[in-house]
């Protein structure tokens, strides 16, 4: 496992690569990484969640989706207070430790994890984009609003509540009615979904190296609670709660499907999320930190990322 993962982490650090040498050559803009963050958003990951469920989504499968949204609910509920503290521990700065809050709470699930979950463990793709379905709620209800934007201004639930209403999920409707029903859909449309759906990995981290090299690194560098809070994100958060987890079955004689400590395993050990660094920049706020976060985080986890996987066997 351990070489598996270090040569799919590889292959993704060089699209990094490709995406910071591109930037930094002026092949592209400077505002290239929000445009094409708007491709993957509202394109390349509906074609690959829909896709997913048009392929995986059964009767049998839909009867077990509702518990691995309640594990998922429930982990992330748990992680967060511990990022609440961890920002408190990291710095004073009242702004600044928001973005920790919301960087521990939420990792790159999405642009990191489902790239890393479909090249390593393709048979557990659709229960893991299930299981980033609680997160992605929190994220839109509570996460951006609270954390990132925050203007002052007190939205109602109703009105956080149409943030769900995006093309991810839409896709994912769409996408498990089609899979559930068992509709044969033309196979131009299969291939231009599939072919989409191949995409996103690809650009997710060009995108992700388009970002980094608008970062000043000597500042980023010098910054040492920004290693504190890649260190609570990459090792601490994932080992302590994959102990925890084993620990418990262990002692209680419990046993679920191995796909439940894989999601949550690979959610967890993901870096620091990028939404830090392209949400704030939206609304003309400073994103250094948040910056230097997530470049800090991304290069660890080349490293970290394939021995937390071998560590705990998965």
């Amino acid at each position: 496992m351990l070489i598996i993962s270090l040569n799919q982490m590889a292959v993704l650090a060089l699209f990094i690569l490709i995406g910071f040498a591109v930037a930094k050559l002026k092949v592209v803009n400077s505002d290239a990484s929000s445009v094409l963050s708007k491709l993957e958003n509202n394109i390349f990951i509906p074609a690959l969640v829909m896709g997913t469920f048009i392929t995986n989504f059964t009767v049998e499968k839909l009867g077990s989706a509702w518990k691995i949204l309640l594990f998922s609910f429930v982990i992330e509920l748990l992680v967060i207070p511990i990022a609440i503290l961890s920002s408190k521990l990291a710095t004073k700065n009242g702004y600044i430790r928001k973005i920790y809050t919301y960087g521990l709470a939420f990792s790159n699930f999405g642009f990191m994890g489902i790239p890393i979950v479909s090249a390593l463990f393709p048979e557990y793709e659709m229960y893991y984009i299930i299981f980033t379905l609680p997160l992605w709620t929190l994220i839109y209800v509570w996460g951006v609003p609270n954390l990132l934007i925050d203007t002052g201004d007190k939205k109602g639930i109703l009105a956080r509540l149409k943030a769900l209403a995006n093309p991810m999920f839409i896709s994912l409707i769409i996408g498990a009615l089609i899979g559930i029903s068992g509709v044969k859909l033309p196979g131009f449309v299969t291939s231009v979904v599939n072919t989409c759906g191949n995409c996103m990995s690809p650009l997710a981290m060009i995108i992700t190296g388009i970002t980094f090299a608008n970062i000043n690194i000597r500042k980023v560098l010098s910054d040492i609670s920004i290693y504190f809070v890649s260190f609570m994100r990459l090792i601490v958060v994932p080992c302590v709660f994959a102990g925890v987890f084993l620990l418990l079955q262990k002692l209680f004689a419990f046993e679920l499907e191995e796909y439940y400590f894989v999601c949550m395993l690979c959610s967890l050990a993901m870096p620091l999320g990028l939404n830090t660094v392209v949400v704030p920049a939206a609304y003309g706020k400073d994103t250094s930190v948040a910056a230097g976060m997530a470049l800090i985080s991304h290069v660890l986890s080349v490293i970290t990322i394939p021995i937390i996987l071998t560590i705990f066997g998965v």
